[in-house]
């Protein structure tokens, strides 16, 4: 009690100087604290959706552990022969659906090409397959969806009727029909048509993101000192709703690259010699009582794949999500 009555007298005696100079040293104090208050980083700076969703995913397990898998697959897509020296296409007939050997982990195919090989291989189509598609889609359903959200009226409507026919199409179905009429080798007919019936997901994304945040006290004041819409949309509003774009994205990127390895075991996908992990899914399920890790091997490393990127994706999705603070 004395004690408190001498810290009374004393701010007392200072009067009403003394205590705004207590106030403004406080002030100062916590400006210069590293952490600042809620809401502020480091020199009392404010921290933005970014820095906080960074500083979330540093911290969660999940992302780390996904994000070490897909930086370990996107490393031996673009350099294979780091972890397998042989040739996925030099088959040995005489030893076709032979088990494991040494230097030959996970044995042999029907064809009696090295299986490990070959799944080390089959990751750079997987995860080309996979990024080009959904940089397609996200690009083209952010696009359309964005100027549908901002600009509204007729083009709203249209677009939307259009997006309406293309979720109607069955993705598996609509594969069978467009893909079974192209003759090329290549990756590029199956990403276009993923392109062409995935964008409709983003968009909607896309488009209801824009319309929250052109209602925003910065966009209305953005648009009364006479910026343009191209000036709007780029610098105020695409920043602010690219957030969940970026969520569906990750998610689905993995979905794309189950539905790669989907149309290539029906047929109509990727064609061989093409080496991929759906290709080799469809070969080896004739086979799958007899020689089942012809199966089993890439199999295993699609599930993973796919595995990592949704992970991924959840772990984006609560890091950007400011309801799930």
């Amino acid at each position: 009690m004395p004690e408190q009555y001498e810290s009374e007298g004393a701010i007392s005696s200072a009067g009403m100087g003394g205590a705004m100079d207590l106030a403004v040293t406080e002030a100062e104090t916590l400006e210069r604290t590293p952490g600042g208050p809620d809401g502020t980083g480091p020199a009392g700076k404010p921290r933005s959706l970014w820095s906080d969703a960074w500083r979330d995913l540093r911290r969660n397990p999940v992302f780390i552990i996904s994000g070490l898998v897909i930086l370990f697959l996107v490393v031996i897509s673009i350099w294979p022969s780091l972890i397998a020296s042989g040739n996925p296409l030099k088959c040995d007939l005489s030893k076709a659906q032979e088990g494991s050997q040494p230097g030959h982990p996970f044995g042999y195919d029907g064809q009696g090409c090295d299986v490990y090989t070959r799944t080390v291989y089959g990751t750079r189509i997987s995860i080309s397959v996979g990024v080009l598609a959904t940089a397609g889609i996200a690009v083209l359903g952010s696009i359309l969806g964005g100027l549908a959200g901002y600009f509204g009226g007729g083009w709203d409507s249209l677009s939307s009727r259009i997006t309406d026919i293309f979720f109607a199409i069955p993705v598996v179905l609509g594969g069978l029909v467009l893909l079974s009429v192209v003759t090329s080798n290549t990756i590029w007919p199956v990403i276009g048509f993923m392109v062409l019936l995935g964008w409709t997901q983003v968009y909607r994304i896309a488009r209801g993101s824009v319309i929250t945040a052109k209602q925003n006290d910065y966009v209305q004041a953005a648009r009364a000192l006479g910026a343009s819409d191209s000036r709007i949309l780029l610098r105020h509003i695409a920043p602010n709703a690219v957030a969940p774009v970026i969520v569906v994205a990750t998610i689905a990127l993995g979905t794309y690259i189950a539905l790669e390895a989907t149309l290539s075991y029906l047929g109509v996908g990727l064609k061989p010699p093409t080496v991929s992990w759906g290709i080799d899914i469809s070969a080896a399920s004739a086979y799958i009582r007899n020689a089942p890790h012809m199966l089993l091997w890439p199999a295993g490393a699609l599930a993973v794949t796919v595995l990592a990127f949704i992970m991924l994706g959840d772990a984006v999705r609560d890091a950007l999500d400011p309801k799930l603070r």
